[in-house]
């Protein structure tokens, strides 16, 4: 082959790959039904209308023959109407900031009916077990509803939300009707949080003092002395001044940062069993709560593991961190290095499966 030739073939190959990577992208999109299944109410409903043909046979009633056509009748319909009544439908979802395990999260979607003759009525949406579903009663042509439903993931970690489900038990209930619309979203789920400040601090092992207090610009009262240049004459104590016939300095105290360091033992011996591993994300979330209260109150607040950690910081990227990194924690089987907290003099809070966490000693 020519060279000329081989570059003539390229666009060619790449328009055939890109009509390729189109029609998979559409294959993968596109609605997937999930089978029409027989209601409880539907197998009572045909039971009936077995007795009422079998009625019709040895008596030879026309009327009773016409009962059971209108009855089949609707049956069919029935079915037909279920089936169509989940198609040509196009569902956007928009997933919250933060979805913690065990705890529903409030998935906003937004549904539009594409059809162009009949409306769609008693759609329900979900999005997995445990979720509460989402009723959307009545759906116009070319129409848009727009709602919130629930998901709920029980596990901390990367997961994906694959599929949304609809069913639908219309027009008469007899049958169910399922279609899956794929989604094809990352998730990362944050450890579970406690209520409250959702974990015992002294249970797990807390030391240093919550504040240190010296000589400064704090608000509480540290001593009176005599004005020295160069203090500030707002804190000069003027009653006590006139008493003594001399200056008085008012020194306050100042407070310095609080801080909470979370050492957190993520080593598990191999063979632990389910026993331990529960064990261990309950210590995961009390890690992830106590950092949360923390530092809501105003604390700088570190997160040391065996394998990976967070350093001192405050505020909402603070807690960011720290979430995200307790919900990809993983066990490991070796002690890989010690947990040493950044800052010897702030609290610490100690967890740990080998044995009962111990306070660390604060320095003097």
């Amino acid at each position: 082959m020519s060279p000329g030739a081989g570059r003539g073939a390229d666009p060619e190959r790449q328009a055939r790959a890109g009509v390729g990577g189109r029609l998979r992208a559409w294959y993968r999109a596109r609605p997937v039904p999930e089978g029409i299944r027989i209601t409880r109410v539907g197998l009572w409903y045909l039971l009936f209308a077995l007795l009422v043909a079998a009625a019709a046979v040895n008596t030879g009633n026309n009327a009773l023959y016409m009962v059971v056509a209108v009855m089949l009748a609707l049956l069919v319909v029935s079915g037909f109407v279920s089936k169509t009544n989940l198609t040509r439908l196009a569902l956007e979802v928009s997933l919250p900031a933060e979805i913690y395990a065990r705890r529903p999260a409030g998935v906003a979607f937004t549904l539009r009916h594409h059809g162009r003759r009949l409306p769609r009525w008693l759609l329900v949406l979900h999005f997995g077990p445990g979720g509460r579903p989402r009723l959307v009663p009545y759906l116009p042509v070319k129409g848009t509803a727009r709602g919130v439903s629930e998901l709920l993931v029980a596990r901390r970690g990367r997961h994906r939300l694959e599929h949304a489900h609809f069913t639908s038990l219309f027009p008469l209930g007899l049958f169910r009707k399922g279609m899956r619309y794929p989604l094809g979203r990352e998730l990362l789920v944050y450890p579970e949080l406690f209520a409250g400040a959702g974990v015992d601090l002294e249970r797990g092992g807390l030391a240093g003092e919550e504040s240190s207090r010296r000589a400064g610009w704090g608000h509480e009262l540290h001593a009176l002395r005599a004005f020295r240049a160069g203090d500030d004459p707002r804190w000069i104590h003027w009653r006590k001044s006139a008493r003594t016939g001399e200056l008085i300095f008012t020194e306050r105290e100042a407070e310095e940062t609080l801080r909470l360091s979370i050492l957190l033992d993520n080593a598990l011996a191999t063979g632990g069993g389910d026993e331990l591993a529960e064990r261990f994300e309950r210590l995961v979330s009390e890690a992830a709560s106590a950092a949360v209260a923390h530092l809501e109150r105003g604390f700088e607040v570190e997160l040391v593991t065996r394998t990976t950690g967070v350093p001192f910081g405050g505020g909402n990227r603070q807690r960011i961190a720290i979430l995200e990194t307790l919900a990809l924690l993983d066990t490991v089987p070796h002690r890989r290095r010690a947990l040493t907290p950044g800052d010897p003099r702030a609290k610490q809070l100690r967890l740990g499966l080998a044995a009962p966490a111990a306070a660390a000693e604060v320095p003097a």
